[in-house]
């Protein structure tokens, strides 16, 4: 296994505002949805998931 140099990606990204923070709170949530579901998961369970993330 080889190593390779990491840099921290904080300093490059400048602040954001509340409305980005909510659009990728939204894609996330879409996403881990999406995900349960793909994975056949019922509907009530998914919503029982959310409900905790909220």
């Amino acid at each position: 296994m080889g190593l390779a140099a990491v840099r921290d990606l904080r300093e490059r990204r400048g602040l954001v505002s509340a409305e980005e923070l909510e659009r990728f709170e939204t894609d996330a949530l879409a996403g881990f949805v999406l995900a349960r579901a793909s994975a056949g998961l019922t509907e009530g369970t998914i919503r029982g998931d959310v409900g905790h993330l909220e």
